[in-house]
């Protein structure tokens, strides 16, 4: 947990714990299923009990956690008919933003979006898969942020606050793979290019093509073929789980 959260300043309590943890779930920091222990989580955040209670009780009215049996939380874990319908919803939103971005984005935030990708290719050839997650994060992140329509990226931020702990899954059982070369190299090219329909594309394609493999795995989630906890202790060894291979 201490590696996940950072310690929260004392003003504003309960707006800076929502938003240091709704970041850390949009980031992939915690794993569907993850289970929040208010007094340990206080504890990390260094504040009180109550401020970390009221942002918990936000996520969860925002579908990023959950509540149990009125009392445990943790964070949601979504099906694969649920997150087909949000990869349907984000096609067309995280396309129109990088769309919008297109004419906006500066030539050096460009240069530093190449270096994040960069960053996460080699952590993914290293076995870094939570150093992976949060790459990806930033590199889409980075690019919704330069279209300049707060508005749509409320919305998209919204998505992946439930989107973002199911990205762990790939890790390494559904490491995105594509037709082609990687197509963040696409979209790079198209930002240079100020092509508003191929980063529109690029983005779709690589959610598409990236993440056929994380379908699978969750696939095999839905069957019963693997469970939660043995992805995660995967990820954590370093290895592939059979039945997800």
């Amino acid at each position: 947990m201490t590696a996940s959260i950072a310690p929260i300043a004392r003003d504003n309590l309960t707006t800076r714990v929502y938003e240091e943890l709704r970041r850390a779930m949009m980031e992939g920091r915690f794993w569907p299923g993850h289970r929040f222990k208010i007094r340990d989580l206080a504890a990390s955040l260094q504040v009180s009990e109550t401020p970390v209670r009221e942002a918990l009780m936000q996520l969860v009215r925002e579908k990023g956690l959950e509540m149990e049996a009125g009392r445990s939380i943790t964070v949601a874990q979504l099906s694969l008919a649920q997150y087909l319908e949000l990869r349907s919803i984000r096609l067309h939103l995280e396309g129109m933003a990088g769309a919008a971005a297109t004419t906006r984005i500066e030539p050096r935030e460009i240069d530093r979006l190449a270096a994040v990708h960069d960053r996460l290719i080699a952590d993914e050839d290293n076995g870094r898969w939570f150093e992976a997650v949060r790459d990806n994060w930033e590199f889409h992140h980075s690019i919704y942020q330069a279209a300049q329509m707060p508005e749509l990226l409320a919305i998209i931020e919204g998505i992946w606050l439930r989107n973002g702990p199911l990205v762990n899954y790939q890790y390494p059982h559904a490491r995105p793979t594509y037709d082609g070369r990687h197509r963040h190299l696409d979209i790079l090219d198209a930002l240079r290019a100020r092509d508003e329909n191929g980063v529109r594309k690029g983005i779709q394609q690589d959610m598409i093509e990236g993440g056929r493999l994380l379908v699978k795995v969750l696939e095999r989630l839905n069957d019963g073929a693997v469970t939660p906890e043995e992805l995660r202790r995967a990820a954590q060894n370093g290895r592939l789980v059979s039945a997800a291979g």
